[in-house]
């Protein structure tokens, strides 16, 4: 079957040519999003006269056919159809005759696959926003639980104990750095949100279109401004694949954490069987596969806007073929991060978390040391005096001269009040300040990441739809 390009070539497309060119295989995925577009195209031609209500109803009726086709598996795709545009409007044609011939008057595959593109951000990144929260949800509902049992842990800088925190004050920082991803979200959706039907190839259409009419019919906020501009942006790719990209940055992090706590040299936590591996030859392996994969895949995702970014560098206006290369990396980023925050969600639900263990390490004296210099502060030293004071007691307490409570009690500057500062708990429970990691703190904390929450699903929906 020939090409809908064919009347310029004497003969058709080579095999080698076919399997370069054609995107099928991939971008098969829009065809709900095509399948609109075309509806409010065909909408649009009418209502400017370019085509009867007769025309309109037969093109309307075999896209309602080909939607269920696709739908249902039924739909027979034929060695011509290079991709989902050109295999519906092909369909179109065979159902609806000449009417179906009709559907692309005034329009280009180039402002066609732009605007299917726009609408599938605009649907499978809420998607993702709405898992995002599900996950933060996951991180709230834990945290409470932490709070409730009075959990602490030690904090760390340069991956060694510094100052204790509450676990809950841990888990929440992995919960507002998610807010912002969310936030992104809705930032690149709404930059997403234009309407680029009408652009035609490159110079809009001496047709009398009416792409604010077809804009309102998809549901975009606004209409292109620049014909030029609207087939060759994809900018909105890059914001999708940046924001999804740092989201997997984001999902990485909170796995390393679940690596290093789920060892046995940490062991503050222990992982639930449904979402953790074994070993093929040490039987008493329990690997946090889950989290490494979390931590593997962004890797992945930042190579997937890096690749797209040196695509479109060197591009000159308007489309170029190029740019065919923008949907692999956009679906294949969406794909990765759902995967990952589902395991992850189920990770974090599930987890256990070893309290006596992380109480334990956080109430090693040396963690109190800066409540200790503060300590000084409060009597009248200044802080650089005091933080040389403590620095010498550590010091002395390592060499084995005493044990730290003995010395602060022996030094004059500290005594036996500023002992009570080395008390199992007493360090966390100082943290008072707004946004610190102690109990008080904390719980106003949670209230506010509540609010947030529920600010968020109010604008995404309740299953971020």
């Amino acid at each position: 079957m020939a090409t809908l390009w064919h009347g310029r070539f004497e003969g058709g497309p080579s095999e080698a040519l076919q399997a370069l060119n054609d995107s099928l295989p991939f971008d098969r995925r829009m065809y709900r999003e095509d399948i609109a577009g075309s509806r409010a195209h065909a909408r649009g031609l009418q209502r400017v006269g370019l085509i009867s209500v007769d025309d309109l109803e037969a093109i309307l009726a075999a896209l309602d056919r080909v939607e269920e086709e696709l739908g249902t598996g039924g739909f027979e795709f034929v060695p011509s159809d290079e991709d989902i545009h050109t295999a519906v409007e092909r369909r179109v044609t065979e159902l609806a005759g000449p009417a179906g011939a009709r559907l692309h008057t005034g329009r280009s595959r180039n402002d066609q696959v732009a605007t299917d593109v726009r609408l599938v951000v605009r649907r499978e990144l809420t998607e993702v926003a709405g898992l995002v929260i599900s996950l933060q949800e996951t991180l709230a509902r834990r945290a409470a639980e932490a709070m409730e049992l009075d959990i602490y842990l030690p904090g760390y800088t340069h991956m060694q104990q510094a100052q204790p925190v509450m676990l809950a004050h841990h888990l929440l920082a992995h919960g507002w750095a998610l807010a912002r991803d969310v936030d992104r979200m809705a930032e690149t959706i709404r930059r997403s949100d234009v309407s680029v039907l009408g652009a035609g190839a490159l110079a809009g259409s001496s047709l009398p279109l009416d792409p604010a009419f077809v804009a309102g019919e998809l549901g975009f906020s606004s209409v292109f401004a620049n014909s030029l501009d609207a087939v060759s942006d994809r900018d909105f790719v890059a914001d999708s694949l940046y924001c999804l990209a740092l989201t997997g940055v984001h999902l990485s992090r909170i796995g390393e954490e679940l690596v290093l706590w789920a060892t046995a040299e940490f062991g503050f936590v222990g992982l639930d069987d449904a979402f953790s591996t074994g070993s093929s030859m040490m039987p008493q392996k329990k690997n946090p596969d889950i989290a490494e994969l979390a931590r593997g895949k962004s890797g992945r995702l930042i190579g997937n806007l890096t690749g797209l970014l040196a695509t479109l560098k060197g591009l000159p206006l308007t489309y170029n073929k190029d740019i065919q290369e923008d949907k692999e990396p956009l679906f294949d980023s969406l794909d990765t991060v759902r995967l990952v925050i589902l395991a992850l969600d189920g990770m974090l639900d599930t987890v256990t978390f070893h309290a006596d263990r992380m109480r334990s390490q956080a109430d090693s004296p040396y963690a109190a040391a800066t409540d200790l210099a503060d300590h000084l502060v409060l009597s009248g030293m200044p802080f650089r005096d005091a933080h040389a004071v403590v620095g010498e007691l550590v010091r002395r307490a390592l060499a084995g001269e005493a044990s730290l409570a003995d010395l602060v009690a022996a030094d004059p500057r500290l005594g036996p009040e500023a002992v009570r500062r080395l008390e199992p708990g007493a360090s966390v429970r100082g943290r008072s300040t707004p946004g610190s990691g102690g109990p008080e703190a904390v719980a106003r904390q949670l209230e506010q990441f509540h609010r947030q929450i529920a600010a968020d699903r109010a604008r995404w929906g309740p299953a971020g739809d």
